[in-house]
């Protein structure tokens, strides 16, 4: 979809009569706005200069370091990414040239995208090693879980760098639970209510509809797809008259109340760990609005691997509260170190300042969780404590980070790793 998409830009430039310059020598600053940074990413809009056919841009440093980047096109617009290694202080600034090369005919991206052949179901690598599966086929769901738990349209696994497998699909104790996933758990539509996170329930799902694009390349992979929020609305009821008895069945009919873009990009940022952004934008379907009400839990949710107990874990989130203290709170961001069959792995779970709610609220599961197992399970719930109130003709967009890691986490660095994101760095042409 992406190549159709350069294909029309290209297209549309050409019959336009404008004239794109030559992509020569441009010259940038790159400030680090306020924050300290250690490794950061910079991005420009690039769509009034002209790359030619074969080529790509390629970002240098005043010190002559070609930094790691790629181009993406995408919605009519030309945007240049490039990683910026090392450190700069809050004040600190940068300058790079931009200009075109070559692209080489026999080169691999360190991040690609692999497509399982049976089902469809498309893993994010990088360097050949797998960092998350998104999954488009429905599951086969374990023995004694009825049909009505099957969805597809999330997240599992997700692997720490080690290969520790970090998330959890339909868990005996709640098989509605998938990985990473985005669901809804209390909507009113129509003057009526729906569950859209416990399906078990059969008031609506989530399903998978179309895969808009897949881009790989040296700094990122990216996946963009399409959800349907559906509803199953009770119809007028209906009396089938046999011989031997009256049956009187209600149906249900399908509706598609509200649609989701859900953008997953993966990152090289030259660290040890993965560090993956997930971007779902929210576009009610139908002339009607639709209501997300307050809900104890509700949107995107984590269940952490079941290698994960009250026993061999750490959470910790930006306000400094530990788990016995966590739920019900509001925070910039939280994270989870346990212990693994590879070792120590964990997840920074980063929420983004312009989000619903911001700082949102969480809910997790406490200590006694599971007969006092303590597994965990994350989830940013903005519409914990509130309504929220989706408008026809409006898109409303959630945008999260995570970084997959092994070893330890501090509350310094993920509050480094925060503000990196929630604060771009800035860039100018001179």
């Amino acid at each position: 979809m992406k190549k159709i998409a350069i294909l029309l830009a290209a297209l549309v430039l050409a019959g336009s009569g404008v004239y794109a310059k030559p992509l020569r020598n441009l010259k940038v600053t790159v400030s680090a706005a306020g924050v300290a940074r250690d490794g950061a990413i910079a991005s420009l809009d690039i769509s009034v200069w002209e790359i030619p056919a074969g080529q790509t841009a390629r970002v240098t440093a005043a010190d002559g370091s070609v930094a790691v980047s790629q181009v993406e096109v995408c919605d009519g617009k030309t945007i240049v990414w490039w990683r910026m290694d090392g450190t700069m202080t809050a004040d600190a600034s940068r300058d790079y040239t931009i200009t075109t090369a070559p692209v080489a005919a026999d080169h691999t991206p360190l991040m690609d995208i692999t497509v399982q052949p049976r089902t469809g179901n498309l893993i994010i690598t990088e360097g050949g090693k797998n960092v998350l599966q998104y999954n488009i086929a429905l599951p086969r769901l374990p023995h004694g879980v009825g049909r009505e738990f099957a969805r597809n349209g999330y997240i599992h696994p997700a692997w720490s760098p080690a290969g520790n497998v970090l998330t959890n699909a339909n868990p005996a104790d709640h098989a509605h639970h998938y990985g990473f996933w985005n669901p809804w758990t209390m909507i009113e539509y129509d003057g009526k209510t729906y569950d859209l996170w416990n399906i078990g329930g059969m008031t609506g799902t989530v399903r998978y509809d179309q895969t808009y694009g897949t881009q790989s390349g040296d700094l990122y992979a990216d996946i963009t797809v399409g959800h349907r929020h559906v509803i199953f609305q009770e119809q007028r009821e209906q009396v089938i008259n046999t011989p031997q008895q009256i049956i009187r069945i209600t149906p249900k009919e399908e509706v598609n109340i509200m649609d989701e873009v859900l953008d997953m990009r993966v990152w090289n940022d030259g660290d040890a760990g993965y560090l993956w952004d997930f971007v779902s934008d929210l576009i009610p379907a139908t002339d009607l609005p639709v209501l997300l009400k307050a809900y104890r839990y509700a949107g995107f949710g984590w269940r952490a691997t079941p290698d994960w107990t009250k026993e061999n874990t750490v959470m910790m989130t930006s306000e400094g509260l530990g788990r016995q203290q966590i739920d019900g709170t509001n925070a910039r961001w939280i994270y989870v170190t346990g212990m693994s069959p590879l070792g120590k792995s964990g997840i920074l779970f980063l929420g983004a300042p312009d989000n619903q709610n911001f700082p949102e609220p969480l809910r997790i599961w406490n200590e006694e969780q599971n007969g006092g197992r303590g597994d965990s399970f994350v989830n940013f719930a903005p519409t914990k404590n509130v309504d929220w109130s989706l408008e026809p003709g409006r898109k409303y967009r959630l945008r999260y980070r995570m970084l997959m890691y092994d070893g330890e986490m501090t509350s310094g660095k993920a509050e480094a790793i925060w503000k990196n994101f929630a604060t771009p760095v800035t860039v100018t042409i001179k």
